[in-house]
């Protein structure tokens, strides 16, 4: 199998490695946070190279698909006769919210279901709500987290810890002040790209990132439910770590409260429940490795491999259909 898979998304982009595929990741695009693959985020999948738009273009080389993250890259691969995949990473409405947009999501909806039947395209999602939110597909393929790629938890931080990249411009998304009011003066750590958060960096590479994760007691995450998931991969490899997880009432959460977590409908029981862990390690421990049980069950590598590579048949198949119409004509 040989893919085309734009550079966006690294975390995402690096779970491909387990296809055992060759991989040409095209790096230089325009309107990415960097030009080039960033390693502090993950090191290269297996089987990958990196080339550019142009490279890409001259090769003439037979992809068995293409790996889309947005309509943009959906237009710039438009000259590549392959079969095309693009993968929904965000809500419709959070892609209005943050750009501001003033068009009608449905006319956005119809453009999109248009244009992948004109270009035979497929389109999948992360997650459940996000395919519903753009209404172009039903079809999810569920990220995946290893616990066997993370070291045990020692626990031995008492502090929480958080991932999360661009805060000030997502903090509605991530309901930040919901997070703020919920653990204001207790410690915790902020890992990410936040150059206007003195003190706050992001990993210097995935095995720092680990190392970071095992340490702590617990793993944060708030989200609005109008614009985002109730989890997201930084948690699910949080679990894959070992940390149980405090997490605000959302109707796509994955946690069970008391098992795996605790879910609060306030900041204040937020903070009582980090309260909670901070002073109880072997109940943190406990929850933890429930956690880590939980992810390995229900988000295996083999699921992710199994999913993808429907979804790339279908694609294959559209894109097999619309060549034949298109020579028909």
């Amino acid at each position: 199998m040989k893919l085309l898979v734009l550079n966006c998304h690294e975390a995402w982009v690096h779970q491909l490695g387990i296809l055992d595929a060759e991989l040409d990741i095209v790096v230089g695009l325009s309107g990415r946070y960097t030009r080039e693959w960033d390693s502090r985020m993950r090191p290269l999948p297996r089987g990958a190279r990196v080339i550019t738009m142009d490279e890409a273009l001259a090769s003439r080389t037979p992809y068995d698909g293409v790996v889309n993250h947005n309509i943009t890259d959906l237009l710039d691969t438009k000259a590549i006769d392959a079969p095309k995949l693009l993968v929904l990473h965000e809500t419709l409405e959070g892609r209005m919210a943050q750009q501001d947009a003033d068009f009608d999501a449905r006319e956005m909806r119809a453009m999109l279901n248009s244009y992948l039947a004109t270009v035979g395209g497929h389109a999948i999602a992360i997650s459940r709500m996000k395919a519903r939110s753009w209404g172009v597909t039903h079809v999810v393929v569920h990220n995946y987290a290893d616990p066997s790629a993370y070291p045990h938890s020692t626990l031995e931080r008492a502090s929480g810890v958080r991932v999360a990249n661009h805060i000030t411009s997502k903090r509605v998304f991530l309901a930040w002040d919901f997070h703020r009011e919920a653990l204001d003066g207790l410690p915790v750590t902020l890992v990410g790209h936040n150059p206007d958060m003195p003190g706050v960096e992001p990993a210097r590479d995935w095995d720092h990132l680990k190392a970071t994760l095992a340490e702590h007691r617990f793993f944060v995450h708030t989200a609005d439910p109008r614009f985002e998931d109730g989890f997201n991969m930084a948690m699910m490899e949080a679990m894959a770590a070992g940390l149980p997880v405090l997490v605000n009432r959302h109707p796509t959460s994955i946690i069970e409260h008391g098992a795996t977590g605790f879910i609060a409908d306030t900041p204040a029981q937020m903070r009582q429940h980090a309260e909670t862990l901070l002073a109880d390690a072997p109940l943190a421990r406990e929850m933890g490795a429930a956690a880590r049980a939980w992810v390995e069950r229900h988000h295996a590598p083999e699921r992710f491999r199994v999913e993808f590579t429907r979804s790339l048949a279908e694609a294959q198949k559209k894109w097999a259909r619309r060549r034949r119409v298109s020579m028909a004509r």
